[in-house]
């Protein structure tokens, strides 16, 4: 049995055989993609769970963890497994859109709240949609880190852009908040998409190449994304490339070798933590963390998906803390109405990749606190300023 095994058993039996004041142990459904195609994402996702104290809100927690295989259908049956058999009180994942986005109807039928580890903001958006109203997400929304990459394009002179994305929920949101930041400043002069799972994208990067984009966009995520990349530098490409903050982990590195270094991205705080600003509000916070998780995987290991799990368990436990406070308990729905409610009133938490202030308008919560651009330097993710 692993380590980790053990921590959650034993923080079950204490959740069995004690309670602190009035309250029993809170469950945490966690759904991940530790295999297929996203799994250098979950994988750091469930590096930073491994992280998790064993409590929330200062009492017992035991957490039900799930892979899903990178598989939507699967997604949805552990969501229902962990909702029916388990009895969670909240779910943390999917790390995919489309797991996030299929799951909706599970946590509208059963009333749980999903702090989601997928990106995109149709996840939580809009807010008038009642399935909704149970999704948060810890990722920046695409229009924030978008409208960042934006900036920085128009800034160093890009005037066309060459955008490639997945061809599936993650690129057309992609594709969406990056056209609709640009307004046609930087203009899109090809448009072009590709499968998680394809071994060839020769046909989509010559038809980018042809236009003569000024800098190319990649809208992917986890190692998949470096396939455009590798294609385009073999192919002779040798403008800025561009990618989103969804490249952020140490499989993509190695994937993409000295084919993706100089690549441009937005991201959280946390993952360039050292090298923030004095005055960057976040960067305590960040560099508390980055401390606790590279003292456990080493130097240079930390990435934005081990952050913003990290950043959802602080989010649960402030949450949690304050749902207790209104004396529903856990494992019943009164409980998880609380808990969706303490949620949405978080204010001014600091987290390892921003600050959260959410709303029943808002249930991602960042601002430009969250966001800075990156560059990927001598084989690691760099700040790269303004």
């Amino acid at each position: 049995m692993s380590s980790f095994a053990t921590r959650l058993l034993a923080g079950a039996a204490l959740g069995a055989g004690l309670a602190f004041g009035a309250h029993a142990q809170i469950t945490v459904g966690v759904a991940l993609s530790t295999t297929g195609p996203a799994a250098a994402i979950g994988i750091q996702s469930q590096n930073a769970i491994r992280l998790w104290p064993d409590t929330l809100g200062g009492q017992p927690a035991r957490y039900v963890i799930l892979d899903d295989g990178t598989d939507v259908s699967r997604a949805v049956r552990n969501f229902r497994k962990l909702t029916s058999e388990d009895k969670v009180d909240a779910i943390v994942g999917p790390n995919i859109t489309a797991s996030a986005l299929a799951a909706l109807d599970v946590l509208a039928e059963t009333g749980t709240p999903m702090v989601a580890l997928a990106a995109s903001g149709v996840i939580v958006e809009p807010q008038s949609d009642p399935k909704r109203r149970w999704a948060f997400k810890m990722p920046q929304n695409d229009m924030l880190m978008a409208s960042a990459l934006v900036q920085h394009m128009r800034a160093h002179g890009v005037k066309t852009v060459g955008f490639i994305g997945f061809a599936d929920s993650y690129g057309d949101s992609w594709w969406k908040e990056f056209e609709a930041a640009a307004g046609g400043d930087p203009k899109v002069v090809a448009q072009e998409r590709f499968q998680r799972t394809d071994a060839s994208v020769v046909g989509q990067v010559l038809k980018l190449m042809a236009a003569r984009p000024d800098a190319v966009l990649v809208a992917g995520s986890g190692t998949p994304a470096a396939l455009p990349q590798k294609t385009l530098v073999e192919r002779g490409y040798r403008q800025p490339i561009y990618q989103t903050h969804g490249i952020g982990t140490l499989e993509f590195l190695q994937v993409g070798g000295k084919d993706v270094e100089g690549t441009l991205f937005p991201t959280g705080p946390g993952v360039v933590a050292r090298e923030l600003p004095e005055d960057n509000p976040v960067k305590p916070v960040a560099v508390a963390f980055a401390d606790k998780y590279e003292q456990r995987y080493g130097a240079n290991t930390l990435t934005q998906f081990a952050g913003d799990a990290y950043g959802a368990w602080m989010l649960l436990d402030d949450a949690a803390r304050r749902a207790l406070q209104t004396g529903a308990r856990p494992g019943t729905p009164e409980f998880r109405e609380a808990l969706r409610s303490a949620i949405e009133q978080t204010r001014d938490l600091t987290v390892p990749n921003g600050v959260l202030n959410l709303s029943p308008e808002n249930h991602q919560g960042f601002d430009e606190r969250a966001r800075v651009m990156g560059t990927i330097k001598d084989g690691r993710f760099a700040y790269a300023g303004d």
